[in-house]
């Protein structure tokens, strides 16, 4: 077994360490890290490269987080049964989304997690991050903040495991709820630049 969970570690980071926002914005001859925000991630490819591009790479990133955490669920009812319920396809999501925020390809300099993260929760808990997808869309609508709606939706993330869950803490679904904890709090280290830029009033609109 602990080949096996080594070989999802392992295999997970580096699936999401694939920068996928440098990759596309070199095929469009830009470098995205010296170029607007200086971030890897689809907001600024987006906004350097074109929009349908900052999609793309959104899909891409979303993918590299969800396929590993797919692939480890397959082998999660086979490994060790003392383990926590989920453990390897929540190791897998972690690693996908380390992967994503520290790329080994990229001198460990990545995105802020959101679409990889996005990812990983639409394997774990779907219908949770069908309602947060919604409530995304809504908060750029109306505050044409990117990094706001993320902010706040991967807190929101949280908050709705725990209050929509009749027992989030127990062994059934700890896990994931730590899980949904800690990425709601890499979340927002990871923006800690666009906190500074929301209270001085120089953060980009969409």
């Amino acid at each position: 077994m602990a080949l096996v969970v080594i070989l999802t570690t392992l295999g997970a980071y580096l699936t999401g360490s694939i920068p996928f926002g440098y990759l596309v914005g070199r095929a469009r001859g830009v470098n995205v890290l010296t170029s607007g925000s200086g971030n890897i991630g689809a907001t600024n490819v987006g906004r350097v490269c074109g929009k349908r591009w900052g999609v793309l790479v959104f899909l891409l990133d979303f993918a590299k987080g969800a396929v590993p955490v797919w692939l480890a669920s397959l082998w999660d009812a086979k490994v060790n049964s003392a383990w926590l319920p989920q453990t390897l396809p929540v190791l897998a999501g972690i690693s996908a989304f380390l992967g994503h925020l520290f790329p080994i390809w990229l001198g460990f300099r990545g995105g802020k997690g959101v679409a990889t993260g996005a990812g990983v929760i639409a394997v774990l808990v779907p219908f949770l991050t069908l309602l947060v997808l919604v409530v995304w869309g809504i908060l750029v609508y109306f505050t044409r903040f990117i990094s706001l709606a993320s902010m706040l939706s991967a807190s929101l993330l949280f908050v709705l495991r725990i209050t929509l869950y009749p027992a989030p803490w127990s062994r059934d679904h700890l896990i994931v709820t730590l899980f949904c904890l800690l990425g709601a709090i890499l979340v927002l280290i990871r923006h800690h630049a666009n906190i500074r830029r929301l209270f001085a009033g120089t953060e980009p609109h969409v």
